[in-house]
């Protein structure tokens, strides 16, 4: 499985951006799918995820109500709208994917970097 994350950019505090991520390979093998991200000098956390089949979704806090996770599944592409961006959201995203409910991710994309400057 192969995934591509793009999308990225340099925006300012409040604009919006959408990140994608294509995935390829055995993309029927994949149950869940996530954004990650790291912040400079950060260790990387969730940001949130989306079960492919029924597009139930999960939230970091700290992106509720800003930031929303959704899937194309014809497309093979998984989607991270990102609203009202604050300076805090700097980081470089990463998409994930894993094949079952729970468990660790088994495959990851190369980031993509967004700045969000105040």
């Amino acid at each position: 499985v192969q995934l591509q994350a793009f999308g990225g950019g340099v925006v300012q505090a409040g604009d919006s951006l959408r990140l994608s991520c294509a995935f390829s390979g055995r993309a029927y093998s994949m149950y869940v799918m996530a954004w990650f991200r790291q912040a400079p000098g950060k260790e990387r956390e969730f940001a949130a995820s989306i079960t492919l089949s029924s597009g139930s979704t999960y939230y970091k806090d700290s992106v509720k109500g800003r930031f929303t996770i959704s899937r194309d599944n014809a497309k093979n592409t998984v989607y991270l709208q990102m609203n009202s961006l604050k300076p805090e959201d700097t980081a470089v995203y990463f998409c994930a994917a894993r094949n079952g409910q729970f468990g660790n991710y088994n495959y990851w994309g190369q980031g993509t970097k967004v700045t969000v400057s105040s």
